[in-house]
């Protein structure tokens, strides 16, 4: 009882803090959780990290995401019906329905329609949202955080899965797509294991700063599996490492390829900055991007179908080091005049 006493006077200050507006709602999706409470005994609304057996217990059925990756695993378990209000949705590629409600700039969500779109939980990348998942939990929403961006293997990342199969009630499905998709990469890096690919270069300038991916990271680890020769694979930073133009461009004449770019035709990368025909992935039409399945309002389908199967990543940098002519590429897309 005294527990119950201290959680409703908290929550009642709380309310006299955020204005007479959202009062009704915060206090009925206090009452739900409270209830919830009483049913799960010792687990407590807001904690920092909510057991799968209480979700179990408490069958989810309405979702909010913060990010486009959220999207990409909950599609592909099959429970994209389960999602009824996201961030950015201009910039997420999977067609969701017209209902879904935009919550605006994930870095802060509009916390009103978040509470009016009465969701059992919301899945929260916490790299800059610290402070709005606070907010979330402060406010009585389960809040699930999703790491899978700080992970610097592909396979690992796709393991989230599992995190979203537990939420959601279908962990045997999540695991199930999971081994399938080991198996897919295991198989494609084991076909070119020993095979020297072409020499690949990456990303471009950006601000006067051009960032390319280390050994350690998704990419890097992408490029390594593919065969691919690369210079910074001895580098093994968890993050991208800043060159120099001059450097990226001592370092890359010579590369074959050059994947990531941010354009889709040669005289738009060279508009960007006309050194970049000085390379020969350039002069010799070997230039590649990432845009294949993408939208002109920045939706990409790399970062939500690729993150859950980066075995098809993986193809698409295979056929671009190895070329046969054999496989369609999926994400990226050669760069023409």
């Amino acid at each position: 009882m005294q527990i119950f006493l201290a959680y409703m006077q908290k929550k009642v200050y709380l309310c006299t803090q955020i204005g007479d507006k959202l009062i009704q709602l915060v206090l009925t999706t206090y009452v739900k959780r409270l209830l919830e409470v009483i049913l799960v005994a010792g687990v407590m609304v807001g904690c920092q990290r909510t057991p799968a057996s209480f979700f179990h217990q408490q069958p989810v059925t309405r979702v909010a995401v913060t990010s486009c990756t959220h999207v990409g695993f909950i599609d592909a378990l099959g429970e994209l019906d389960k999602v009824v209000a996201v961030c950015n949705k201009d910039l997420i590629y999977t067609p969701l329905s017209d209902s879904v409600i935009d919550l605006g700039d994930a870095m802060s969500p509009n916390i009103e329609r978040l509470l009016q779109a009465h969701v059992d939980v919301v899945f929260v990348s916490s790299y800059t949202q610290d402070k709005v998942a606070a907010q979330m939990k402060r406010l009585g929403l389960r809040v699930v955080d999703i790491h899978e961006w700080q992970e610097s293997s592909p396979l690992q990342r796709t393991a989230w899965i599992t995190t979203f199969g537990d939420v959601l009630g279908c962990r045997e499905r999540a695991d199930s797509i999971y081994q399938s998709v080991v198996a897919r990469y295991d198989t494609l890096a084991a076909s070119v294991l020993g095979v020297q690919g072409r020499m690949v270069m990456a990303g471009n300038d950006f601000r006067g700063t051009w960032y390319v991916p280390s050994g350690n990271t998704f990419m890097g680890k992408l490029f390594l599996d593919a065969g691919a020769q690369y210079a910074f694979y001895d580098d093994d930073r968890l993050s991208s490492i800043p060159l120099t133009m001059e450097k990226a461009l001592l370092t890359f004449r010579d590369a074959e390829v050059w994947v990531g770019v941010n354009a889709r035709t040669l005289a738009e990368l060279k508009a960007m900055d006309k050194r970049y025909a000085w390379l020969r992935a350039y002069q010799t039409g070997n230039v590649y991007n990432w845009l294949a399945q993408s939208t002109p309002s920045g939706a990409n389908n790399f970062w939500e179908r690729g993150v859950v199967h980066p075995d098809e990543i993986l193809k698409d940098l295979i056929e671009i080091v190895h070329p046969t002519g054999h496989h369609r590429l999926i994400y990226s897309a050669k760069v023409y005049e």
